[in-house]
């Protein structure tokens, strides 16, 4: 059995804050197949309150899916229409079932970025 865990933290770098209260859907894909896995949303920290992903943790290539554009219009971001951000798709290979995988995000409602973290 695979010991590995998923786990994201997501900051809005435009406000210097956690996000939170960002909806997270986490998909596993195989060939054109897309299973959705979890939905979690993001606490006061920016963090989920429990790993997006620990039973059944396998290697693969997995998607988190992040609802920035309803969270930027919550947060008091300047609105647009339609956001220039809305849905942040990010797509990723997990290789070793037994490690913790962490994909954090860096958000503002002009651009992201991130990494594998630890």
């Amino acid at each position: 059995m695979a010991g590995g865990y998923l786990t994201t933290h997501v900051l809005d770098t435009a406000r210097g804050c956690p996000a939170a209260g960002l909806r997270i859907t986490l998909y596993r894909l195989t060939g054109e197949t897309r299973e959705e896995l979890a939905v979690r949303v993001t606490n006061a920290d920016g963090r989920t309150d429990t790993p997006i992903l620990k039973d059944g943790f396998a290697t693969g290539t997995y998607e988190l899916v992040f609802e920035a554009g309803a969270y930027l219009d919550s947060s008091g971001a300047a609105p647009e229409s339609p956001r220039f951000l809305d849905v942040v798709p990010l797509r990723f290979g997990i290789s070793d079932p037994d490690a913790h995988y962490h994909v954090p995000l860096l958000l503002s409602p002009f651009g992201y970025s991130t990494y594998r973290g630890s």
